[in-house]
């Protein structure tokens, strides 16, 4: 798959301070990118420079295989969508009356402006003034006008930030079916890393404006290695059988790291064999919280 977005060695600096430093990004077509890190890692500043919002200290960005100069900046921007930090409309008019203003601007037909509102299920709201519709509701018709065009790249920084469960549902299976129904590649931030782990094929993750993590989710879950913990009726004398394997005691469990099937059934075997109770035996993983926190060293609070 051809590159869609790339950044190289891309760099922002304010006030003598490096927002983002040596970026490299590669987001390919027809995936929905995650783009991870905690709160003031960079990622709005980064998504603001592949829109022209801000203008790169250094380094190059090219979208579309086009680099992203003032010469290009109008023909890559036509096919490209956006959401950054929260959706602009005119309270005071209708959900209808803020797409036609956008069809003007923007050169959308009336089918397709109504049609990005079916697909955030607001069809049923046409008529009704925004400044009455819920967080959820300004969030979804945030994400119509962005896509209202149908482009080939969305670009949303944070859009379930401040909704309920149910509309993080709604947002996530939205933007889950957007490339295989209508063709766009998505690049999406979080700091909800549930979140991204349920929506994204590929995520980075950025920390104090650097990338530490490029990469599939399932590359990305390699991280985690699997332990096996076993709760039984005498943790101490478990540890001291299995001393060989280097186990750990956490709340009088039993882990042992890196062992397959076959060698948690021999080590259930030679528990029993020696008097020990197994009552229970779980897999313990690293959640992709976990992971974040190991890759960046516990660096910054989510």
């Amino acid at each position: 798959m051809n590159n869609i977005v790339e950044t190289k060695m891309l760099c922002k600096e304010y006030d003598s301070i490096y927002r983002v430093k040596h970026l490299s990004l590669q987001v390919r077509e027809g995936e929905v990118y995650g783009f991870l890190g905690p709160n003031g890692a960079g990622k709005s500043t980064t998504m603001k420079m592949l829109l022209g919002l801000a203008h790169p200290t250094s380094g190059d960005i090219t979208v579309f295989g086009k680099p992203f100069t003032a010469e290009n900046r109008l023909d890559i921007l036509k096919h490209t969508g956006s959401l950054i930090e929260s959706p602009s409309y005119y309270g005071h008019l209708t959900a209808r009356e803020n797409m036609y203003i956008l069809q003007k601007l923007s050169n959308i037909s009336e089918k397709d402006a109504l049609e990005a509102l079916r697909i955030v299920r607001l069809d049923n709201q046409l008529d009704k003034k925004v400044s009455q519709f819920s967080f959820g509701m300004k969030q979804r018709l945030g994400i119509a006008m962005a896509i209202a065009g149908f482009p080939k790249l969305l670009i949303l920084d944070e859009p379930t930030n401040g909704l309920d469960p149910a509309g993080i549902e709604e947002i996530r299976e939205l933007i889950k079916s957007l490339p295989s129904k209508y063709g766009i590649t998505v690049m999406i931030s979080s700091h909800l890393l549930s979140e991204i782990d349920q929506m994204a094929t590929t995520c980075g993750i950025i920390n104090h404006g650097e990338l530490i993590f490029q990469g599939s989710l399932k590359s990305l879950h390699a991280y985690s290695s699997a332990s096996i913990a076993f709760k039984t009726s005498n943790p101490v004398g478990t540890e001291a059988l299995l001393h060989r394997m280097k186990p750990q005691i956490e709340d009088d469990t039993v882990l042992v790291h890196d062992i397959d099937d076959k060698m948690t059934a021999q080590i259930n075997r030679l528990l029993i064999e020696n008097g020990i109770d197994v009552y229970r035996i779980e897999e313990h993983a690293l959640s992709l919280e976990d992971i974040f926190l190991k890759l960046t060293g516990k660096g910054g609070a989510l």
